[in-house]
């Protein structure tokens, strides 16, 4: 049973990467499993409404979008800090993401991004590279050495391009920079091509954090405002009580 769930969840993790509809026999392919045994997963996760199979081949089912409004209401994330992102990405131009310290690791939880943005940019989830990402960089500054280190012993840290710091020491020279300028930047350490700027949102709590990505030349360009547009959405979602609960529910 267990290897089944894990298959399973690989089925539907692979369909969630794929652009377009995926045929049953690239899905078997991919992950190494009979065609029958994928037949089998698809049909189950066909009829509770996690996929839904077309002409071209499997796709999302409408299960899905109810699951991440159930995960949105259980870390109590309110339309209001929602509404603030899509208004700093109005403002900036680019796009944002609200992301908090949760249940020993680093998650994104709201973004105000397309699926693929052309900045390479982050989905809601579990970030697995912090050390490489500026809104882990605020996240991780904020936590005390000692358990920031045990995080990064943990998830280690990886060279995702050329450009990433796999230092401890460099890490914990920048990131005290971080806390004294309260603003965190990355240039090209998470994807090639892309920066990003993140700021810390001051409530009480978990720490939690607001940033966003934009192409290189971008960067160079008009960082500053986009600088000073997240530091007005950090500072407004401060105030709202939902931001409040978000970060007693995923402290850890």
């Amino acid at each position: 049973m267990p290897q089944s769930v894990d298959r399973a969840l690989d089925v539907l993790d692979a369909v969630a990467a794929a652009d377009g509809p995926v045929p049953a026999k690239a899905l078997a392919r991919r992950l190494g499993c009979g065609l029958s045994t994928v037949y089998e997963l698809l049909g189950t996760l066909t009829e509770r409404g996690h996929l839904v199979r077309t002409s071209s081949g499997y796709l999302l089912g409408y299960r899905v979008p109810s699951l991440h409004h159930a995960f949105q209401r259980q870390m109590r994330m309110t339309d209001e800090v929602q509404e603030l992102l899509l208004e700093g990405r109005r403002a900036a131009g680019v796009d944002t993401y609200f992301s908090t310290y949760r249940d020993g690791g680093i998650a994104v939880l709201a973004a105000s991004a397309q699926a693929h943005p052309a900045t390479g940019g982050f989905t809601v989830g579990r970030d697995t590279t912090p050390h490489a990402t500026a809104h882990g960089k605020v996240l991780l500054a904020a936590l005390p050495r000692a358990v920031r280190l045990r995080h990064l012993a943990a998830s280690g840290m990886r060279a995702v391009t050329p450009r990433t710091i796999t230092s401890p020491e460099r890490l914990d020279a920048q990131l005290h920079t971080v806390r004294r300028e309260g603003v965190a930047v990355e240039v090209e350490e998470c994807a090639p091509g892309v920066a990003c700027i993140a700021v810390p949102v001051p409530a009480p709590g978990a720490p939690t954090a607001v940033s966003a990505a934009l192409p290189l030349e971008e960067f160079h360009r008009r960082g500053r405002q986009v600088t000073e547009a997240i530091r007005q959405v950090a500072e407004r979602a401060a105030k709202f009580r939902g931001t409040h609960d978000i970060t007693r529910a995923t402290g850890g």
